[in-house]
């Protein structure tokens, strides 16, 4: 399992649009193969940065989903909306308690 951790930060006008982006979106990613779970968390200080979390079976299915037509579009839509540049880790679970 694979969990992709993105770090987003935004014009603070443009928070909006991304929620927007990811709510038409988020039905188009969970159907991509191997991807089980998404989420979008806000920054509890700065409002302006976002991560969204990606859980996928394989980094293969990962890396399709990052060579695909949807992740191309999404991502020239959003990528036009940063203030800074993202970052981004590829991490697998090492320990969990619930």
């Amino acid at each position: 399992m694979i969990i992709r951790i993105v770090k987003l930060s935004f014009h603070a006008e443009y928070i909006s649009n991304f929620k927007t982006i990811f709510e038409e979106n988020k039905q188009k990613i969970i159907s991509q193969k191997g991807c089980n779970r998404i989420e979008m968390l806000e920054d509890i200080n700065e409002v302006n940065v976002i991560f969204t979390y990606s859980w996928w079976d394989y980094e293969d299915d990962l890396n399709n989903y990052r060579n695909s037509e949807l992740f191309k579009d999404v991502w020239s839509k959003t990528k036009i909306l940063f203030n800074k540049k993202p970052e981004a880790w590829s991490t697998k679970k090492i320990n969990e308690v619930l």
